[in-house]
């Protein structure tokens, strides 16, 4: 089994760093709150301060009226070898060593104000501070602020309830062991800690009690019914400690000196003689380690638990946010690639159909497009009017001899033109789909969530080939309405041609030949004609179209999206690449705290298999 030393001081190690990391709350119970530790619970004044002295044997702890705790004070004690230097060390200045403790307790007032300022404020930091002396035994002691009843000048009114809080959240937690400080000079039934201690733990068996002051009772009176158990019992046996007088601290009596006056106190007293072997601070600073030691003992498979469980809650957050991007070149290009195609698979499945989005390109060809060409003003451009107007222009000063060829050309030529309108408009349509379903993939690839900068990238350069999907795509349509007026149909006019006429006969009025060609209806079978043709080429780049804008945009959307960007990337130096994976600043300082928490504890689980079953 591992040795007390050994024990306890893994335990002081891992405090420490749990400190360091802030790992001393949050939702369920952390790995602070697992380790076992003592809590100092007191009221004001109840001989607290002097109680950790005698335990340390050293006079450091800032004195003075009112509240002089302001902030939980973790002290871990480390017994080293006898002969050796006592020094202490702050958390908060790991570089610094104290051989002074009146330094030390000029450091504790100065770290408090630092953070509570010059007021009589409290906090619930804790400042952590080590010792490391032959005169003490192995150790964590956490001491809290003083329970008070009434605010005083200078402080806010619900700092009765604020120091009540910040102490229960310590001695609440069920690993926590309860240090009651009593002063032996007044009713243990109005003590604040025993009543605190019986709300937190009614059983009694993580409480020790403290009696304090024992040497300044009234004449004719003692504790006994106290000490031995009658006036209130606990599961653990109660320790009186004799303080050290006023007049000896103004003197400056040597701490080891204090303690054997202690201890001669308890061997001469005629009332608590028979308990002396039981009493004192040296006692109480046994009692307390031996104790520790053996909660620790019982509590290591279920901190051990806790540890196992919190690594695997840490690997699954580093997994969701993903882990640390190697620093190479070659692994940032891989890494930057990766990306590139799980966005690409994200984009593709919107276009085929396993995501929403692809089918509104669908619905441009099957609506927006039909819906377009039946807006045209062809009614208006072949009006019986407009075709007089347009075929007398193209005859000149001579009119057509059978058929108005030019004319029919013109009103073609001028009724395909309107084409273009539907099918630019078609384009644009895709191309606003197409860079919509870029943002959504974008969004929804949940690899790219951690690397800002890169999606940006990414979209940009999507964004960039669209564009020249869309300029080819334009192109190709407006091709396919000039390839309509380059070269008419002349089946159909043939046909036309070979029709039967319709027109009844009129012989008592036979027209003449210029006459006939004036007249309405005239003009408006060329109307006809002309609107038929158009229906039919209507029909056909209804069809065509969308092929072509399939071909143009989309198709080259699924091929090569971002070939030009993998080329750029290709080219780029290993600081630019680094840039490109440049990710969110919470979001990297989550990941550093997460990797440094998941290191301690790996660390703290191995430190335990290494000690803990000897």
């Amino acid at each position: 089994m591992a040795t007390m030393k050994s024990l306890i001081g893994l335990i002081n190690k891992i405090q420490r760093a749990c400190t360091v990391l802030g790992d001393h709350g949050g939702e369920g119970m952390s790995l602070w709150e697992a380790l076992p530790t003592v809590a100092v619970v007191g009221g004001q004044s109840s001989g607290k301060s002097s109680v950790l002295e005698s335990v340390v044997g050293r006079d450091f702890l800032p004195r003075g009226s009112g509240i002089v705790t302001r902030r939980p004070l973790v002290l871990q004690l480390h017994k080293t070898e006898d002969g050796t230097t006592e020094y202490a060390e702050f958390l908060h200045a790991p570089r610094k060593k104290f051989t002074d403790f009146a330094a030390v307790r000029k450091e504790i007032e100065d770290e408090t104000d630092r953070l509570t300022g010059k007021t009589k404020a409290i906090s619930n930091i804790p400042i952590q501070l080590s010792i490391y002396s032959p005169n003490v035994v192995n150790l964590t002691l956490i001491d809290l602020p003083g329970l008070t009843k009434v605010a005083v000048e200078g402080q806010p009114e619900s700092i009765v309830g604020d120091i009540e809080n910040m102490v229960r959240s310590y001695v609440e937690k069920p690993n926590c062991i309860i240090l009651a400080i009593s002063p032996a000079n007044q009713d243990i039934a109005t003590s604040d800690a025993i009543k605190l201690a019986k709300e937190v733990d009614p059983t009694g068996e993580r409480t020790f009690g403290v009696a304090t002051k024992l040497d300044i009772m009234d004449k004719g009176t003692d504790c006994l019914d106290v000490l031995e158990g009658r006036a209130y019992r606990l599961q653990h046996p109660w320790v009186g400690i004799v303080n050290r007088s006023q007049a000896d601290i103004n003197k400056r009596v040597d701490m080891i000196a204090a303690r054997r006056k202690e201890r001669e106190y308890f061997e001469t007293s005629p009332e608590y003689g028979h308990l002396a072997s039981r009493m004192g601070s040296e006692y109480l600073a046994k009692l307390l380690s031996q104790h520790l030691e053996t909660v620790i003992r019982q509590k290591i498979p279920s901190i051990v638990a806790l540890i196992n469980k919190s690594i695997d809650e840490i690997n699954a957050e580093l997994d969701r946010i993903g882990r640390p991007i190697a620093v190479d070149s070659g692994a940032q290009l891989y890494t930057i690639l990766e990306l590139c195609r799980a966005f690409d698979r994200v984009f593709k499945e919107h276009l085929d159909g396993g995501r929403p989005g692809g089918d509104r390109i669908y619905g441009v060809f099957d609506h927006q497009l039909p819906a377009a060409l039946k807006k045209l003003p062809f009614d208006r451009h072949l009006s019986t009017k407009n075709v007089q107007k347009v075929v007398s222009e193209a005859d000149g000063y001579q009119p057509h001899l059978i058929a108005p060829e030019q004319g029919y050309r013109r009103l073609i030529d001028g009724s395909i033109s309107y084409f273009k309108g539907p099918a630019e408009a078609t384009v644009d349509a895709v191309h606003f789909v197409l860079k919509e379903l870029v943002r959504k993939s974008i969004s929804e690839t949940e690899e790219l969530k951690r690397f800002p900068t890169l999606a940006s990238d990414i979209a940009a350069a999507a964004n960039e080939a669209l564009e020249r999907f869309r300029d080819e795509s334009r192109k190709t349509v407006l091709r396919l309405v000039d390839m309509e007026s380059s070269y008419l149909t002349v089946e159909f006019f043939r046909k036309l041609h070979m029709e039967p006429e319709k027109e009844k006969p009129n012989p008592r009025n036979a027209p003449q030949p210029n006459a006939d060609i004036y007249s309405d209806s005239h003009f408006r079978k060329i109307g006809s004609n002309v609107s038929a043709y158009i229906n039919m080429v209507c029909d056909t780049l209804r069809i065509s179209l969308p092929k072509a804008v399939v071909y143009c945009q989309v198709r080259e959307a699924k091929r090569s999206l971002l070939n030009f960007f993998y080329a750029q990337v290709g080219r780029k130096e290993k600081e630019k690449l680094g840039t490109m994976l440049d990710e969110d600043p919470q979001l990297m300082e989550r990941r550093g705290t997460l990797a440094k928490r998941l290191e301690l504890y790996k660390q703290a689980r191995d430190d335990i298999d290494a000690v803990a079953w000897k």
